[in-house]
């Protein structure tokens, strides 16, 4: 059985920390910044963690 590759889309914007979460950044932060006020885009700055439901599926596509 042949090995199974990387999803490269998901391991750009995906990683896993040491205990196997999901780590990612937040959306909504690239453009249209004069709109938002500044509590929301602080509250984007930090990155976060993936649902424990979607997390299996982004595991398998980065394959860590």
């Amino acid at each position: 059985m042949g090995k199974v590759k990387t999803h490269k889309a998901s391991a750009k914007r995906f990683s896993l920390t040491a205990t196997g979460k999901v780590k990612l950044n937040h959306c909504n932060r690239r453009h249209k910044l004069g709109i938002k006020t500044a509590k929301h885009k602080r509250q984007l700055r930090g990155g976060a963690t993936m649902s424990e439901c979607m997390a299996p599926v982004y595991r398998t596509l980065i394959q860590k």
